[in-house]
């Protein structure tokens, strides 16, 4: 049995859960969200609990089994709560702001890239650092990963946009690494 797949999720009182066939519809003081699940697997809503069960043990179902669950919990959790992911920007002369609901990043091009955000996120900038927020997880996790894209950390000065809490593995720089330069020695005289 899977460890994620046989946890119950426990229903808030402000949230509402409709299983219609082989969907579900989660609605809460946030929004709503709905997905589909596979028909191996089976939904049930019991005494303000939703339980998650399996058809068989095949490998594909078990991993389904565990998978089904958590995205569930992750809509509930989304329609409560909400989901965030924040970014930071680090380098000289790089900035973010908002022009009406999109995000306008100048980060070392001739040109500010505009990032519009699809429906259901929404941006807040503050200083140097970008809030990426949402009730789908997925949506924010994805939204988060194309801001970073624009310009990932490199890794000799570390510029770039981060997660916040990222570690960015440094290189050393050319003179360093062959020891020649740093030295005084190497080439012909």
């Amino acid at each position: 049995m899977s460890r994620i797949g046989k946890l119950p999720i426990s229903i808030p009182a402000s949230v509402t859960v409709r299983i219609d066939g082989r969907s579900i519809l989660v609605k809460g003081p946030k929004g709503e969200l709905s997905t589909t699940f596979r028909p191996n697997i089976e939904v049930a809503l019991e005494e303000g609990l939703v339980l998650v069960r399996r058809a068989n043990d095949t490998p594909d179902v078990r991993a389904l089994h565990g998978l089904t669950r958590a995205l569930i919990a992750n809509m509930v959790r989304g329609v409560l709560d909400g989901w965030t992911k924040e970014l930071e920007l680090q380098g000289v002369g790089y900035r973010a702001a908002l022009e009406g609901s999109a995000l306008r990043l100048s980060v070392g091009y001739s040109h500010p890239v505009l990032v519009q955000p699809p429906d259901g996120i929404s941006f807040h900038v503050q200083e140097n650092t970008i809030r990426v927020s949402g009730i789908d997880r997925s949506l924010v996790g994805q939204i988060a990963a194309n801001i970073r894209k624009v310009r990932p950390p490199e890794p000799y000065k570390g510029k770039g946009i981060r997660y916040v809490g990222e570690v960015v593995r440094r290189k050393v720089g050319k003179a360093a690494a062959t020891g020649a330069a740093a030295t005084g020695g190497g080439g012909k005289k």
